[in-house]
């Protein structure tokens, strides 16, 4: 397998890296204004799967143009959009035998920085951790990026998840790679707001070898679908909280994975 030297100035290194071994899952909802920056900013990675959840707008069409893989879930979620991009990458994979080695989740509002996409895989490649987070409240942040109340759930899911699981995690944002082989070990279910939280919560419970890097954060281009409305502030933080009691109470007085 070929390899490509990458230098980022953002992450201070250079490092070969298989970039033709990663693939990333963006789930979008009528992204059509962000999506051609983030699809732009992307390193030349392997596959780049665009995961169109019920749009309206020119989402997909957009994708298309960019050279990303397409696929669609009518099922609204943002969880069940993840599961499809997975579902899409391990049959294709079957397919042409060749399955990734990092798969990359980063949202298609170009709130994050694509760009450093590069440090999250590094450790990844390096064998020293089997699922980064890109933490948003470690890195550079703009202001009124995150509203008041994303940042204490936050903090109030982050606190239960050390005090449950011994797991410390400053964030739960969604820019994050995992291994291939820790991601099917992690057998992910949740169709909806407590995605990345069970994700979190699962690498605890697995045991996987955990990073969080810092990454810079920006104001989202349109209006967040969770934390733009009241009432999806509610439904989320409900789902996060539901999540994280569903899995103390399958892992009550048990060692190691949930039964």
């Amino acid at each position: 397998m070929q390899t490509q030297t990458v230098i980022n100035p953002q992450c201070n290194y250079s490092q070969t890296l298989k970039l033709s071994k990663i693939s990333v899952i963006i789930p979008v909802h009528n992204e059509e204004s962000s999506l051609p920056f983030v699809l732009a900013d992307l390193p030349p990675v392997g596959r780049v799967l665009v995961v169109d959840n019920g749009s309206s707008d020119g989402s997909a069409d957009i994708a298309v143009l960019h050279g990303a893989l397409v696929t669609q879930e009518p099922r609204r979620g943002y969880g069940s959009a993840c599961l499809k991009g997975i579902q899409f990458l391990s049959a294709l994979a079957h397919t042409k035998n060749e399955f990734p080695e990092v798969v990359v989740f980063i949202d298609g509002d170009y709130s994050d920085y694509p760009e450093e996409l590069i440090c999250l895989v590094k450790p990844i490649f390096e064998g020293s951790a089997d699922f980064v987070l890109g933490s948003r409240l470690l890195g550079n942040m703009e202001n009124g990026a995150m509203p008041v109340q994303s940042r204490w759930g936050n903090r109030l899911a982050c606190f239960l998840m050390w005090l449950f699981w011994g797991a410390r995690y400053s964030d739960l944002g969604p820019f994050r790679a995992i291994s291939w082989n820790a991601l099917q070990k992690l057998n992910m279910e949740d169709q909806n707001f407590g995605w990345t939280v069970e994700m979190q919560v699962k690498a605890a419970i697995h045991k996987l070898r955990i990073q969080e890097l810092p990454v810079r954060y920006r104001r989202r281009i349109g209006v967040s679908k969770i934390s733009g409305t009241v009432s999806g502030t509610i439904k989320a933080g409900y789902k996060i909280l539901y999540t994280i009691a569903k899995y103390r109470w399958l892992t009550w007085g048990k060692q190691g994975k949930p039964g």
